[in-house]
């Protein structure tokens, strides 16, 4: 402060300033930024500080005046040197990786986490879509004027809505002390409210009941009820035609009733495209469904991302087999529900079996791609629990949230109804679908190992052939024996051998059936083909040892199925 000659203070204070060299080396140590000092009085220098108008050859404040400005500062990162950084810098560059890794690794978990979430769901089992569950039933709503509350000639009583008095504490105490009560008084004053609105509403209802409004509102909910019962009338009768024409096993029938089953089966995964198609095949009684399976990118290709020494975020790709594990355990729970959904649904065992292919669609393919076939026949059907009877996954210490293929229970029984798996979908890896919903007439090669069995076995037991026993199956034909009763079409004790032959039928075949006719102590045998013979074999079977051989060319087999079916087969393709 300055202070006048007699000892007062003036109001003018003067700051002291320390030397500029102790200031710049305070702002060095603490790594901040130099900027200029204020100026304490404009136009007086400062003792150690130039003036603006000094000719001082070191005018660059805050350097000392025995320091050269020109000289680099050894603890400062030097700005031309490309290769010099500031740690505080290389800090916070350092962080933001590390926090992006962590996003980007919690993304990755959380497609995992999706991926274990539509494992669990498309496991759950399916309702069974049959025509009973279907039925609608139709329940009559009262009129609203005719609502429940007070009777329509009963006046509403204050006895009905007065609250139960408190008790009083002191027996001997009179009703005053109750009315001084304020619990109770606002009971009171609230069922004294409601009585009043009951009495007015019990009041309107007197007064419109003969009125012509009243009438004809009550004449239009009473149409409108007719009209909904109407209305489920008239589907339950459209539903009853349905299951008639669906027990004549008509095509448009069955296949309307699969689909809506197939369609109800997908409502736990809707967020998943899979839909699935049936065809339905009245000459094999067998339904074809076609499963869209869904694309290969929904199986997570990363475990996480991880930050690298030279702070680059690197991506940690899953091994390919682990991958392809869970692709192909999503693509058989998938498949497994659709079959359930379609046994389930066919309460009178319609079907003979069921075909299904599961397609992979990839935008500009130009053919989908088949990774999954299975061909199972009813009785395979019914031995096979088709969904895991508990949570498909759990969490194991030596497994994890995967499990292995091997060990997976809808692969497992995929297997068991002889399902044809890829073993590497990501690699295009096809399979040879069994068979494949084409023409409404099929032909001999369109049909499935077991479409083909089952109908020879129908053609042949319809003919007189019973005591049906398949010895011999596989995706070609079939070795089968029976017996017909004396006086039928076929008596006797038979070895049939039926197949799809695109080549003729020669003679080394009808040897070879001769002599299992022989081992098997019977009297004929029955070739059947649905290509032709050669003519050596056909000269064969005339001789006087082979006559006990008998032949059916594709012909006789469309023939048959005309004559004992009732249905067409069209020829070979």
């Amino acid at each position: 402060m300055q202070y006048s000659a007699d000892g007062q203070s003036d109001g003018t204070a003067t700051v002291q300033f320390p030397q500029p060299g102790f200031l710049a080396s305070v702002f060095r140590d603490l790594g901040a930024d130099q900027g200029p000092e204020p100026d304490p009085a404009a136009g007086r220098a400062t003792p150690g500080r130039p003036d603006s108008n000094s000719t001082d050859p070191n005018p660059d404040y805050p350097y000392p005046a025995d320091s050269d400005p020109a000289d680099p500062d050894p603890d400062q990162p030097d700005p031309a040197d490309p290769n010099s950084t500031d740690p505080g810098e290389a800090i916070a560059a350092h962080a933001r990786a590390a926090a992006l890794t962590h996003h980007r690794t919690l993304t990755v978990q959380a497609e995992h986490d999706r991926l274990a979430d539509l494992l669990r769901r498309a496991a759950l089992p399916v309702s069974a879509m049959d025509f009973e569950s279907q039925l609608r039933h139709y329940e009559p709503r009262p009129y609203p004027a005719d609502g429940p509350g007070v009777e329509e000639g009963a006046e509403p009583r204050w006895e009905d809505f007065a609250p139960a008095e408190p008790a009083a504490a002191d027996p001997a105490s009179g009703p005053s002390r109750r009315l001084l009560d304020s619990g109770y008084q606002r009971e009171l004053a609230q069922a004294r409210l409601a009585h009043q609105r009951a009495l007015r509403e019990w009041r309107t209802r007197r007064a419109e009941a003969g009125s012509p409004a009243a009438d004809e509102s009550r004449r239009a909910h009473e149409a409108a009820e007719e009209a909904r019962a109407r209305a489920v009338r008239e589907y339950n009768e459209s539903l009853e035609e349905c299951r008639r024409a669906y027990r004549l096993a008509e095509p448009a029938a069955v296949e309307s009733l699969l689909e809506r089953a197939l369609a109800a089966a997908e409502t736990a995964t809707q967020d998943l495209s899979a839909p699935c198609r049936a065809v339905f095949r009245p000459l094999t009684r067998t339904a074809v469904l076609d499963l869209d399976l869904p694309p290969l990118d929904l199986v997570p290709s990363l475990t996480g991302y991880r930050l690298a020494p030279d702070g680059d975020i690197v991506p940690v790709p899953r091994p390919p087999a682990d991958r392809a594990t869970d692709y192909l355990r999503l693509v058989a729970r998938l498949a497994l529900r659709s079959l359930q959904a379609a046994d389930a649904v066919d309460t009178d065992e319609i079907l003979a079996g069921v075909v299904l292919n599961g397609w992979l669609r990839e935008p500009g393919a130009a053919e989908p791609l088949c990774l999954l076939s299975v061909d199972a026949d009813r009785d395979a059907l019914a031995r096979t629990r088709l969904l895991p009877p508990e949570t498909p996954y759990e969490d194991r210490d030596d497994e994890g949230v995967y499990a292995d293929a091997e060990q997976d229970e809808a692969l497992v029984r995929l297997r068991q109804l002889g399902a044809a798996v890829t073993p590497d979908p990501y690699a295009r890896t096809v399979v040879q679908p069994a068979a494949q919903a084409g023409a409404t007439v099929p032909a001999a090669p369109d049909l499935s190992a077991n479409e083909f069995a089952e109908l020879v076995r129908d053609l042949l037991t319809r003919g007189g052939l019973a005591a049906w026993s398949v010895r011999l199956r596989g995706p070609a034909g079939l070795v089968a024996t029976g017996e017909g009763a004396p006086g039928s079409a076929l008596p006797g004790r038979w070895v049939v051998w039926a197949s799809r032959d695109t080549a003729p039928v020669g003679v080394e075949q009808i040897e070879t059936l001769a002599e299992a006719v022989r081992e098997e102590s019977a009297e004929r045998g029955l070739r059947l083909t649905t290509g032709r013979f050669a003519e050596e074999a056909l000269d064969l079977t005339a001789e006087e040892g082979h006559r006990h051989i008998h032949l059916i060319d594709g012909d006789g087999v469309r023939e048959l199925a005309r004559t004992h079916l009732g249905l067409p087969l069209a020829a070979g393709h």
